[in-house]
């Protein structure tokens, strides 16, 4: 019986001391600050995209467009660190009342209605000549 157990105790300490070799090591190493504040930078800019996307006039918008908020919420989070950046100081050059639309809007009709009365163009009905 105590035979047994010996050959027992010592079956199981070979076989520890055996897959001890085969253990994977890990390493620590410090954090830079680089490091944490890029992090950061990531998830803040998010942050600003998301609480964007959350405004009731982008959301009427973008469900005028047939983009559903949770599929335009899981696209936000797909981004990468850099889109996310590029994104987020997109909305931060934007004009706040959006008048550089209605303007822009405005000066491609002029254009337009111009190059028809010129006839360069045939956009409009109503400057085109009876010929």
């Amino acid at each position: 019986m105590i035979r047994s157990l010996k050959k027992l105790f010592v079956t199981f300490l070979m076989s520890a001391f055996t897959l001890v070799g085969f253990m994977q090591t890990t390493q620590a190493a410090m954090i830079g600050t680089n490091q944490i504040q890029a992090a950061n930078a990531a998830q803040h800019n998010r942050d600003r995209i998301a609480d964007a996307m959350n405004r009731p006039e982008i959301m009427s918008q973008l469900e005028k467009m047939g983009v559903n908020k949770v599929d335009a919420q899981a696209r936000v989070a797909a981004l990468t660190d850099d889109e996310a950046a590029t994104v987020a100081n997109k909305i931060d050059s934007l004009p706040a009342g959006g008048d550089s639309v209605i303007g822009v809007l405005l000066f491609i009709f002029v254009v337009l209605l111009i190059t028809d009365i010129l006839g360069l163009t045939k956009v409009f009905p109503f400057t085109r000549s009876a010929r």
